[in-house]
């Protein structure tokens, strides 16, 4: 569930070419889902709507295995415990969910909250369930591109090093939690191989560009209004960004190995994603 979203889509990719029977769900099953086409056997897609219950048990019915991947929004838990019982109802064994670093009922990151609502109702429904808790993703720093272009990045971390992940690598550790059940039933917390601060990325990206890029650290208010100002992102979107730019902050992160530790290789790193999408971060 979340096909088209970045991991959902990304685990996708990392499960059909193992020729495994896989069903994507997602509200607009009627538009091309990249990465199915041609997939042997074919991939199912269907329609499941989190506000729906009834086209949730129209999905479900046969599954045995639920990767559960809603976008972050204010009634992420209201949906996220929707889909767990309805994955109960139906009969499903095992429940992968993406999750968020520091999910705590403390936390000072409203999302992380809460995600650790729905990861204890997730553990009272009584699923075999593996909660997946990735850092940052590095697909989100294509945001940055069109400031970068203009020679700036903006953020409120600081000098402190910050986690991020390929959300390549989330699928591929999501696709083994699904397919080798030594894996299953764990809590994972996945990261790349480096945490690299907005003022070393400003200095990878000048060094990749050819130009000079420069980090421009505000105040947590000021990078707030401006990604409301100027991003046009929502006011719990907002206050999201900067809360996890402060924790970076408040908690100094360190990378794991976790993602070597289950597929065997090296996680994906920052400068090979920014090298691989190099042209966006040029005017």
């Amino acid at each position: 569930m979340g096909a088209t979203g970045a991991t959902g889509n990304a685990l996708l990719h990392s499960l059909l070419p193992l020729g495994l029977p896989v069903r994507a769900l997602t509200r607009t099953p009627h538009q091309p889902i990249p990465g199915t086409t041609g997939a042997q056997p074919p991939c199912e897609v269907r329609y499941a709507d989190a506000t729906d219950p009834h086209s949730l048990h129209t999905a479900f019915q046969g599954a045995d295995q639920l990767f559960l991947a809603l976008a972050n929004s204010p009634a992420q838990v209201a949906l996220e415990t929707r889909v767990i019982d309805g994955a109960a109802r139906a009969g499903i064994g095992h429940v992968v969910k993406i999750s968020a670093p520091a999910a705590e009922p403390d936390s000072p990151v409203a999302i992380s909250r809460g995600h650790h609502a729905v990861e204890e109702h997730l553990r009272a429904s009584g699923l075999t369930h593996t909660i997946l808790r990735p850092y940052a993703f590095m697909q989100n720093l294509l945001r940055l591109a069109p400031a970068a272009s203009r020679g700036v990045i903006l953020g409120t971390t600081g000098d402190a090093p910050y986690n991020h992940i390929d959300c390549r690598d989330i699928g591929d550790v999501a696709a083994a939690a699904l397919t080798r059940p030594a894996i299953a039933g764990g809590t994972y917390t996945l990261t790349g191989p480096e945490a690299v601060s907005y003022t070393e990325l400003a200095h990878r990206l000048s060094a990749l560009t050819g130009r000079r890029i420069r980090y421009v650290d505000l105040t947590p208010d000021e990078l707030r209004d401006n990604l409301i100002s100027n991003a046009h992102m929502p006011t719990w979107l907002a206050d999201h960004v900067v809360e996890i730019q402060q924790l970076a902050l408040a908690r100094p992160e360190t990378p794991t190995t976790t993602v070597a530790d289950v597929l065997g290789r090296r996680p994906r790193t920052l400068d090979a994603f920014l090298h691989e999408h190099r042209a966006r971060f040029h005017p």
